[in-house]
């Protein structure tokens, strides 16, 4: 069947029929397992040639029944009549059994500018070059169609791979093209857990046991004085050193029933001026010496002041 497409300014043909697929490994040609090539009959070369297709040969696949459409090239014109030969992976994209029926019809695919790639799995990112070891592979295809898995042999193991976009169509051809290479995250990739913020440690009880605590301020804790100029029979002389005014100070925030009233006799007159002898007795009366202390150390006692007792005059002359 030959067709004229206005515009182009070429002849253009279409070849289409349906054979019987089975798997590369019945005619013992393991290397169609790392490509995407088919081996087609002896018929299929003669019609090709007639119809006048343009090289390189490229073939739209398609399972009828399970509506799922591939694309491949050709290897090899060898195959008994009536069936074809295909790699295995590219059998499982198509859902087709041995023996099965599918559908032939060549293609005219435009050279692909980017394609997007999805591992099945993390371990083709452990490969110590994985770049490499994908152009190596893909020199043995000649397509790549959107929603495929292609498989790539790599030291004894077999890596899956999607075909998760491609451009500048669904479906392009990767012959003598420079073609831009993406990838997506692995099928079973997880994100790292993120680690939890751990709590403060603790402040160490003993540690603040150990830390000194600053001296409090005590107020009113020097030696008394008096007014009329006496000194305070009941002040201990040794009460003016620092250690003695902080034990002082100490007592006065936190009485205990042992503590002794010499200090606070003098206090209770803090802020009164007393003239005169009713001054004298009060002193008297509040201030009282121990009989130990009186012997150890005996004192002269001074002259007691009196007001106004001097000489009168008379304003008369």
């Amino acid at each position: 069947m030959n067709m004229y497409f206005e515009g182009y300014g070429y002849r253009g043909s279409i070849f289409e029929q349906t054979y019987r697929c089975y798997p590369a490994s019945f005619i013992d040609k393991p290397q169609l397992e790392s490509g995407d090539k088919i081996i087609m009959p002896p018929s299929a070369l003669d019609r090709l040639a007639s119809l006048h297709i343009e090289y390189p040969m490229l073939f739209e696949v398609r399972n009828t029944a399970a509506e799922r459409t591939s694309h491949c090239g050709v290897l090899e014109f060898i195959a008994e009549e009536g069936m074809i030969y295909m790699p295995y992976w590219m059998m499982q994209n198509l859902l087709l059994q041995e023996g099965d029926m599918v559908f032939i019809k060549n293609a005219n695919l435009p050279k692909g500018t980017y394609v997007k790639l999805q591992p099945h799995t993390t371990d083709f990112l452990d490969i110590s070059n994985p770049k490499a070891i994908l152009e190596k592979t893909l020199r043995n295809y000649s397509c790549l169609t959107t929603g495929d898995s292609i498989m790539v042999a790599y030291n004894n193991k077999k890596y899956y791979i999607d075909i998760v976009e491609t451009k500048p169509a669904s479906a392009i051809s990767i012959i003598e093209t420079d073609c831009e290479v993406d990838f997506a995250p692995p099928l079973d990739y997880k994100e790292p857990e993120r680690p939890k913020p751990t709590a403060p440690p603790s402040a160490d009880p003993a540690a603040e046991a150990q830390v000194e605590e600053e001296p409090k301020f005590s107020p009113f804790t020097g030696p008394g004085r008096r007014l009329d100029g006496k000194p305070a029979k009941d002040l201990d002389a040794s009460s003016s050193s620092p250690a003695k005014r902080q034990a002082n100070a100490t007592n006065s925030v936190q009485p205990s029933a042992s503590s002794t009233p010499q200090i606070t006799a003098p206090r209770k007159t803090t802020g009164k001026l007393v003239f005169g002898s009713g001054g004298s007795q009060s002193s008297k009366g509040t201030e009282k010496v121990p009989e130990k202390d009186a012997k150890e150390e005996p004192k002269k006692e001074e002259p007691k002041f009196s007001a106004f007792t001097g000489k009168k005059y008379s304003l008369k002359g």
